[in-house]
Order: structure tokens, then C-alpha cells, then sequence
């Protein structure tokens, strides 16, 4: 669909306004301490936010706190729970909280005060340059759980798809439901609370209908090759239409790409009618270079957007609040530079609810956050399929945090094809408390593909703790047929301590022709304790997995780009505990100059030089 007043401007100013405030990437392996690199990183941030000593107290502006009610809900993918929504006849404060907002911004900045309370909001609150949004403590903002909402105040008209936003899905670029809380090209810039008594509620396991359907429906039949938990899809019933089942509304590339010769288009199609499921067809989109403008979602499909959607700002601050329930992601900023995330619980244990996602960024501060999530705690990503016009993800620091449940605690990737380099990552604890019945299932987690390509170097980690250990049963991928690696041998998906996936979900993608390069990784002083489960006693199931670039996925033209191994990559000073593969601790596939220092499994020291 063509969008009927989707101009270039918005993407080129996007383009020019984020892209010319970028600095050039510190090069943290080339000599000395890359932890003098992280110090400059924390000093550059540390410098305070500025805005105006004015408030504007959104009661002034019409809003008007909500009575609350008690329904049965999703809490997780497989737990249901009475938990509080706004009452039937709740005042929606959208357009108050956005003349708070406006009158904030007319008045050459402020702050925008949310005080205790029940709110309710049945629209985005956007934020703008040189306005800080502070919840105080007791606020609880109630975001409406119904769809529709988030497609009637965007700023492109798409016609029966709604009114919709620039957004990213998964790291391709679209036009879609707005987030609950949007930036875009804006400047110094706060979300704040004063404790995690000021809660941002997405609702996201809340039903909107009478059939029982949430917005974590939308995910459709479980991909998550996990035996232990997330088996259950929030309110799915047979038959009903998701992000992974055909929608008619997807017209065929033939007749959005008519430039695709017929061997291209059945490329980037593949067998069958995936290609017309929502999640396949955007990056179907992307990979046939159909305009952002033509590439609206919405109404009628079923990509879910994330909570916090910040686009191309600088000077971010996201501090003292507790999110909950978020629909996808919790806190997706795209190419922003100077943005600190600190001490914010971002609890979401939904399909999808990784808890901070920093895409294409530069200089980004996570500090003292604890996470507890349905996905990834943190996932770094960089773009995907040929939307990669932002550049890396560079100049990012970790610390202080505590994870629990989640797919990876540190993540990068797997949607990286514009590079992440420059990571650092420090003083953290993965506690994982609910290792019993949703464990997390990896500790530090490297994912890419043939698809998704880009780079991934100068990743640096030191001091982590690891009470509870990892997930002790393997969940293992599937690989493409003709793969050396026979299908649900390697546990990828979860079971190692330090995970290196660079086959990520092979049978997802159909364009494979983008060998991903992963090179000096450096991993020093973490310690993994053992826990009893079901009458195993261990650590993790394996200790270290690497799984290099596996070429007989590429699926291009000839001649095929060189398939570079893992390489230089450092583990010094661990203690893994026991691992329950007892006889295969560590698997390695091309890998060159693995060096492991003074490493412990099961009691033993280790010293060894390894490839494979």
C-alpha cells in the first residue's frame, strides 16, 4: 500500500539530523585497557540533563486519575493472574498528558509531571526536545490494551491501516502502531520516576475482546526452542490470525517489486507462502528495496510494537521507573547517541519482551537496571536485511545490573547486518532466582547468521556472577538441510554459560548471502554456581558453545564471499562450575585462537590454545 502522504522528508531529515551528530567509533582494540575506553564512555555521559525549572502538572491540563478493576490476564506466556486494568468507564488522558506536552514545548521546555495515581492513556504520550516526563512515586499509567489506539494519531495516513508511525519491527524499518511512548529527530530528552512505585503499564497480557485475545497473541505458535518454559501462546486459539500465519493483505512482490527479475523474487520468497506471513514479509520487503512509504502495517496485521520507541534523538535520559507487560520489546531506541538507561526495573515476560534493545547507537550508558524478561535482558542489534543505513551499534557500557529470567543477559544480535563494535560490560549479576520453573537460558549470548551478516568485535566482559547457573537441559537448533551440523545436536538455543551462534534460526531466513564476521571477544572473572533440578545436579549443561559461520548455508551467487572462523576470542579466570555434560563442556565449530587462562569446569583448571 502506498501511503498517501508519506514524503521522504521524515526519513531524510532522520538520515541527516542523527547521522551528522555521530561520533566516530573510540577504537578500544587497538591498544592499552579498553576499560579506560568504557571509563570515557561512563565520563562523557555522566554530564546532567538540563531543562527548564518549570512544571506543568498534566491534573491542569484535564487529566484525571481512573478507578481500577481486577480481570483475568496473562502474566507470562503460561501463567494467568487477576491483575488491575482501568475501570469501563476510565478518562483517557491522551489528550491532556499531550497538551501537558505541547504547552511544555511552547514554553521553551520543562518538565511534564504525572503524579500519584491511576492514570489511564489510550494513546502515545511522545515525547519531545527539552521536555522531561516525570512520573512521581505512585503513578501508574495504564496504556490501553487495544490496538486500534496506537494507529489513530500518527503522522502518516495509511488509510484503512491507520494513522501510523516510523518505526523499526525486528530491525526493518516500517510504518506501524505507534509505541506507547514515541520520539522521533527529537533533543535532550527524559522519561523519568521518582521510584518503581512509577510503573508504565502496557497491558500487554490483557484482553481486548471477548474471544480473549491480547496483544501477545499476535506472536502466534511458539518458535522458542525451549523445553522448560514459554510453551504456551497467550490467549491463541485454532485458527487464529497472527504474525506467523498468511495475510491476504500482503500482495505478492511481483506486484509491489516489479523491478525483482522472477529469479530474484523467488529468492527472497522461498517455498511456499511464508513469505505472506507479517514477520517474513517485512524483511521480504526490505530485500526487494521497497520503500519505507510503502511498507505500512498496522491495522490488519499483526507486528506488535515496542513500548519505548525512541528514533533518532541525542541526549536521552531513562531513569528511576518500573515497566511492566510491554506488548514486544520494553525499550527500543534506533540510531540515538548520548543515551543513559539507569536504574530501571524493566519486568515483561511476554513473547518477544526483551528488556533493552539499543539499535544502531552510539555512546549508550546501561547502568544499575534489573531486568526479568520473556526474551533477551539486553540485546544490541544493528539493523537487518538491507535496512541498514544507521550505521553500527558502537560505545556501549553494561554495568551494575541484575538479570533474572530471559532468553540471553547479554545479548548481541542476532539483527546486527550494520555492525556492533565497542561493547563493554562489567559488575553485573545474572541471579536468576526463577532458575526453577523459567530459567534464564543463557548468560553471555552472540547471534548472527548467513542473513543478517555485519560484524560483531571488541566485545569485553569481566566480573559476572552467576549464583543460580544457566538452563542445565539443552535446547538445541535446527539446521538447514545439507548443514555438517545435523539438526537438535547443538545447544544454542540454551544451555551454555557463553553462547556463540552464528547459525542463528538458519530456517527462518531465505536470503543467506551475508557471512557474519566475529572477532576479539574478551571474557574475564565470571563465576557460575550449581543448582539441583529434577535429580541433576550442575552449573549449566555445557560451559562454553561456539558455533562459527556454517558455509554451507550461503545460498548467493558464485563466488561465495570468504566464511571467516570466530577468532581471537579470550576467556581468562572463570570458574563454570559443573556442567552437566560432563564429557563435552565446551563445543567448538570453526573457531580460530580460542584462548582459554586459568579456567575452571567441574574442579579442573584449564589452560589451552583451541580451534575447530
Amino acid at each position: 500500500m502506498q501511503v498517501s502522504n508519506f514524503s521522504r522528508r521524515g526519513m531524510l531529515k532522520l538520515a541527516a539530523g542523527a547521522g551528522a551528530a555521530l561520533a566516530l567509533p573510540v577504537r578500544a582494540g587497538v591498544s592499552g585497557d579498553p576499560w579506560l575506553v568504557a571509563d570515557a564512555i561512563v565520563n562523557r555521559l555522566k554530564r546532567p540533563m538540563n531543562f527548564p525549572k518549570r512544571d506543568f502538572v498534566v491534573t491542569e491540563f484535564g487529566a484525571a486519575p481512573c478507578a481500577t478493576r481486577k480481570v483475568k490476564a496473562w502474566a507470562s506466556h503460561d501463567d494467568q493472574e487477576m491483575l488491575p486494568t482501568q475501570a469501563e468507564n476510565a478518562k483517557d488522558c491522551y489528550a491532556a498528558f499531550k497538551a501537558a506536552i505541547d504547552a511544555c514545548v511552547a514554553a521553551g521546555g520543562g518538565r511534564v509531571v504525572i503524579p500519584k495515581g491511576d492514570w489511564f492513556c489510550a494513546g502515545p504520550i511522545v515525547l519531545r526536545s527539552n521536555v522531561h516526563v516525570h512520573l512521581q512515586a505512585g503513578a501508574h499509567i495504564f496504556f490501553s490494551q487495544k490496538p486500534d489506539d496506537y494507529a489513530r494519531y500518527g503522522d502518516y495516513d495509511c488509510g484503512p491501516n491507520g494513522k501510523l508511525t516510523l518505526s523499526r519491527w525486528q530491525s526493518n524499518d516500517c510504518l506501524n502502531y505507534s509505541s506507547m511512548i514515541y520520539a522521533f529527530n527529537e533533543d535532550n530528552i527524559a522519561l523519568t520516576g521518582e521510584d518503581w512505585t512509577s510503573v508504565l503499564d502496557g497491558q500487554g497480557g490483557v484482553p481486548f475482546n471477548a474471544e480473549g485475545e491480547c496483544w501477545w497473541t499476535w506472536k502466534g505458535r511458539n518458535r522458542t526452542m525451549n523445553a522448560v518454559s514459554q510453551n504456551t501462546i497467550p490467549g491463541h486459539r485454532a485458527g487464529q490470525l497472527s504474525q506467523v500465519t498468511p495475510n491476504p493483505s500482503n500482495k505478492p512482490l511481483a506486484q509491489v517489486a516489479p523491478w525483482l527479475s522472477e529469479a530474484e523474487r523467488k529468492h527472497i520468497e522461498g517455498e511456499g507462502n511464508k513469505w505472506s506471513h507479517d514477520e517474513q514479509y517485512l524483511p521480504a520487503l526490505s530485500e526487494a528495496g521497497v520503500p519505507i512509504g510503502q511498507r505500512a502495517f498496522g491495522k490488519g496485521h499483526y507486528l506488535r510494537p515496542p513500548m519505548i520507541h525512541i528514533v533518532g534523538c541525542t541526549n536521552v535520559l531513562l531513569e528511576n521507573y518500573h515497566v511492566i507487560n510491554t506488548p514486544f520489546w520494553q525499550h527500543h531506541p534506533v540510531h540515538c547517541r548520548n543515551l543513559v538507561i539507569r536504574n530501571v526495573h524493566a519486568e515483561s515476560l511476554g513473547p518477544n519482551s526483551d528488556g533493552f534493545d539499543p539499535e544502531a547507537c552510539d555512546h549508550v550508558l546501561v547502568d544499575r537496571c534489573t531486568f526479568d524478561t520473556g526474551d533477551d535482558c539486553i540485546a544490541i542489534k544493528a539493523g537487518k536485511n538491507r535496512d541498514t543505513q544507521f550505521g553500527p551499534s558502537q560505545n556501549i557500557v553494561i554495568q551494575g545490573c541484575t538479570m533474572q529470567s530471559g532468553h540471553g543477559a547479554v545479548t548481541l544480535g542476532s539483527e546486527m547486518a550494520g555492525g556492533i563494535e565497542n561493547v563493554f560490560a562489567r559488575d553485573l549479576v545474572f541471579e536468576n532466582k526463577n532458575w526453577a520453573s523459567n530459567p534464564l537460558n543463557t548468560a553471555i549470548r552472540l547471534k548472527t547468521n548467513m542473513n543478517r551478516g555485519g560484524y560483531l568485535r571488541h566485545f569485553y566482559v569481566k566480573n559476572v556472577r552467576i549464583p543460580n547457573g544457566v538452563q542445565i537441559s539443552p535446547s538445541f537448533y535446527a539446521s538447514l538441510p545439507g548443514s555438517p551440523i545435523a539438526s537438535r545436536t547443538v545447544a544454542t538455543a540454551a544451555g551454555a554459560v557463553v553462547t556463540f551462534d552464528c547459525d542463528y534460526t538458519p530456517t527462518a531466513d531465505n536470503i543467506r548471502v551475508r557471512p557474519p564476521e566475529v572477532s576479539d571477544v574478551h571474557i574475564s572473572n565470571v563465576t557460575v554456581g550449581n543448582i539441583s533440578k529434577g535429580g541433576k545436579s550442575g552449573s549449566c549443561y555445557q560451559a562454553v558453545v561456539i558455533l562459527g559461520p556454517v558455509a554451507s548455508d550461503y545460498n548467493g551467487p558464485q563466488p561465495m564471499p570468504s566464511v571467516l572462523p570466530v577468532r581471537r576470542v579470550t576467556i581468562r579466570d572463570c570458574d563454570f562450575g559443573n556442567p552437566v555434560n560432563k564429557d563435552q563442556p565446551l563445543y567448538l565449530y570453526n573457531v580460530q585462537n580460542l584462548k582459554l587462562e586459568n579456567v575452571t569446569i567441574s574442579g579442573k583448571r584449564v589452560d589451552a590454545a583451541l580451534s575447530a
